[in-house]
């Protein structure tokens, strides 16, 4: 019995260390488009500002960093349209990557409408496709789980999507 016991003790405690807990912010908001990152629990940086720091310097990538900050630009001047994107993840989610075009540097995201675009995190895509390679396959993962999550909360009100704005996410957090 006592055996049983630890196992099942065990068993819990690896669902509290695999689970990771989130909260949405803004980073910037327009009136054509507002962009939203995720913040994980006991982390100093968002998922966007990691990559920023990562990426900002690195002399290898900073054409296809650059066009990254370029259609970030574009999405708040037109909107978080479809053609800006590279489709990622699968049929029913909105995870996308930018740039559209060719280059290494990838950045993943979760398009929720043409007016609201969550930033999350990327890096060097130095294989044929993100699941090959076990960090960015990571940031895709997180961004489905949320995906599908931002999905229940809007059908079960805890939070809304009015236009450019993302409503109660304020005190949400979200348990991945």
């Amino acid at each position: 019995m006592l055996i049983f016991l630890l196992v099942l003790l065990s068993l819990h405690q690896n669902d509290e260390v695999m689970s990771k807990k989130a909260t949405i912010e803004p980073v910037d908001q327009g009136v054509v488009a507002s962009l939203y990152t995720i913040s994980f629990e006991n982390d100093n940086l968002s998922e966007f500002a990691k990559f920023m720091t990562n990426f900002k310097d690195n002399a290898r990538i900073q054409r296809d960093y650059q066009i990254i900050l370029l259609a970030l630009q574009k999405i708040m001047e037109n909107g978080a349209l479809e053609r800006y994107f590279r489709p990622e993840g699968k049929y029913n989610d909105g995870v996308c990557a930018l740039p559209i075009s060719s280059g290494k540097l990838r950045l993943y995201c979760l398009r929720l409408s043409d007016k609201i675009l969550i930033i999350g995190n990327g890096g060097i895509k130095d294989t044929k496709t993100y699941n090959e390679n076990n960090e960015l396959n990571g940031y895709v993962i997180d961004l489905q789980k949320f995906d599908s999550l931002i999905k229940e909360a809007v059908k079960d009100g805890s939070i809304s999507i009015e236009e450019t704005k993302i409503k109660g996410i304020e005190n949400k957090t979200f348990e991945l």
